[in-house]
This record gives C-alpha cells, structure tokens and sequence, in this order.
C-alpha cells in the first residue's frame, strides 16, 4: 500500500500562484509513476500532468503546458506541482495519484489516489 496526502490547495487570484505537494508514506516511492489529476463540480476526474518514476519524463494537459510544472524528489518521497498564471478554469480538487503501469492518462491506471485538496481561483 501507499499512502498519498496532498497540500497546498487554497484560493488565489487570476494570475497567482500555488504549489501543491503530494507527500507519499507505506510503499517505497521511487518505483511508481505518478499524476495529478483535477476534478471540477458536475465534471469527471481529468488528468493534469505526469511524471515517470525517473522523473525523466513528463506529461502535460495541453491547456496547463507552460504554466505548470510537475517535479518529484524521491528522496523526500514527494511530487509537486508548481502552477503559474492561474485561471478560473483551473478552479477543481486536484488529487495525486500513483501507477506501477506505463500508462498515464487515464485515472483507471492508478492504484493510489491522496484525498485531494481544493484549489479555487478568483476571476
């Protein structure tokens, strides 16, 4: 089992900045791929960003490309999503999530999922 706990949701206005991060316990870390999904009221689960257990590899939602920035420390077991120049539309619970499969855009390739956190963006 792994354990996923996100942080750093919060409001913030059109323009701003957050940084989430996705703390990761149970399991070692590095050999799992993982994600950031969003999930918007009356919408599905949408795939955000990924990166591959290296970290050498990286995945982006075309409307997030250039803004935000998808990072892990295995270390620190630990991934982050950097978002710049946010947007209402970017207004959801973003949830990390974690995949032993080489797959990354579906959330029915992920095994673990955090209980996300609320991130609201002010127009």
């Amino acid at each position: 089992q792994v354990q996923l706990v996100e942080s750093g949701g919060g409001l913030v206005q059109a323009g701003g900045s957050l940084r989430l991060s996705c703390a990761a316990s149970g399991r070692t870390f590095s050999p799992y791929a993982m994600g950031w999904f969003r999930q918007a009221p009356g919408k599905e689960r949408e795939f955000v960003a990924a990166v591959s257990w290296s970290g050498g590899n990286l995945y982006y939602l075309d409307s997030v490309k250039g803004r935000f920035t998808i990072s892990r420390d295995n270390a620190k077991n630990t991934m982050y999503l950097q978002m710049n120049s946010l947007k209402p539309e970017d207004t959801a619970v973003y949830y990390c999530a974690a995949t032993k499969r080489a797959r990354y855009f579906s959330p029915l390739e992920y095994d673990y999922w955090g209980q996300g956190t609320q991130v609201t963006v002010s127009s």
